[in-house]
């Protein structure tokens, strides 16, 4: 899945959250490792990774659930290690929701602003706003058991929104939903978020959710950050072979760099776009290449053009997914609905096009 653009920000203001090298350590395992990071005012940031990576309990980290070994964290400019939860200006929306069967709607929202005594009136008028911005308006009265489980996630959501915090964790709230389900309380959320201005912080494991729903979006393995960017930025220039692969399907190209930014490989001779860091003439490379960025078949004019052979083929959608073997190797291909209109032929050579701007050349993984 591609990601959609993301919104425009406001990036010279001071950040709610500047993390510097924050590590934890549970015995001799390193959940999070030497992690820095900037949370700027009403920007949707998105924790990216695969089940036990660090995310959650770097989420602790920020929320104070739990402290770091080392490292600094400061909230609006001042020093926040120091600070316990319930002091710090954030909320967090947990997987499981966490509501008190024992409790209410109402209840469960005013549960914040009782632990942090607001005057009865103040309480009233802002559970009544939560309930509002939750699309929960006449539900007050409602038992958690009573409602489906993406109304208890509106409920949790809500709660977290009473206390008016400025910076919102949200722990995967939403990945037991329906994908459907999910996507509409993604598109709700990120409704309040713009209207009410306010950071946040999303952690899942689901890549399209985070390309949908994030302005940046960190990508983590092992207890560090590997890459951090805007979704676009991270879809079509992964850093390595694993931001690749967890992002979306890829192509990859072996070769060995020569010089003018150019890579010889099995298939021919690729000129690729000029890196940031170049490495040595002569050394072993790989390039990355998504199935929608090829063109095929390709005008004979076309940059970076090769011959491949359509081994298999199957619609998705309006386009066609093509599987093209190219000197020995199999690349997957996508066609787009305006070429997807004709007859698919297997054993078929075609011509290919690798545009330079889509070849991405990978860094060493370590």
């Amino acid at each position: 899945m591609k990601p959609s653009p993301s919104t425009a920000l406001d990036l010279d203001g001071p950040p709610v959250i500047s993390a510097q090298n924050l590590c934890r350590r549970f015995g001799s395992r390193t959940a999070v490792d030497q992690v820095s990071l900037m949370i700027r005012p009403g920007e949707f940031f998105t924790l990216l990774g695969p089940s036990g990576c660090g995310k959650t309990t770097l989420l602790r980290l920020l929320a104070g659930l739990d402290l770091p070994d080392s490292g600094s964290l400061q909230i609006n400019g001042a020093e926040a290690l120091s600070l316990p939860a319930h002091r710090r200006p954030i909320s967090m929306v947990f997987q499981s929701g966490a509501l008190f069967p024992h409790l209410n709607v109402q209840e469960n929202v005013a549960l914040g602003l009782r632990l942090r005594h607001c005057p009865a009136d103040a309480m009233a008028a802002r559970v009544a706003e939560a309930l509002r911005l939750a699309r929960l308006e006449g539900f007050a009265r409602r038992w958690p058991a009573e409602m489906s489980g993406g109304e208890r996630q509106r409920v949790a959501l809500a709660r977290a929104l009473a206390t008016q915090p400025q910076l919102l964790l949200l722990d995967e709230p939403l990945a037991a939903l329906e994908p459907d389900l999910r996507r509409q309380l993604h598109e709700e959320l990120r409704q309040i978020q713009r209207r009410l201005n306010i950071a946040m912080i999303h952690v899942t494991h689901l890549r399209e959710d985070a390309f949908f729903i994030s302005d940046r979006l960190a990508i983590m393995r092992a207890g560090k950050i590997i890459q951090c960017g805007a979704p676009s930025d991270i879809y079509e220039r992964p850093h390595n072979r694993f931001v690749a692969e967890f992002t979306g399907e890829c192509n990859f190209i072996a070769g060995e760099y020569i010089a003018n930014d150019r890579v010889i490989t099995a298939a021919g001779l690729l000129q690729i776009p000029c890196p940031e860091r170049r490495p040595p003439i002569g050394s072993l490379v790989t390039l990355a290449i998504r199935p929608e960025s090829i063109l095929a078949p390709a005008p004979p004019d076309s940059p970076n053009l090769l011959r491949g052979v359509v081994r298999d083929g199957c619609r998705v959608g309006p386009n066609l997914r093509l599987t093209v073997e190219v000197t020995g190797a199999v690349w997957s291909v996508l066609q787009l609905p305006n070429l997807a209109g004709r007859p698919l032929e297997i054993g078929r050579e075609i011509p290919l096009s690798l545009p330079p701007a889509a070849l991405a050349l990978l860094a060493t993984e370590e």
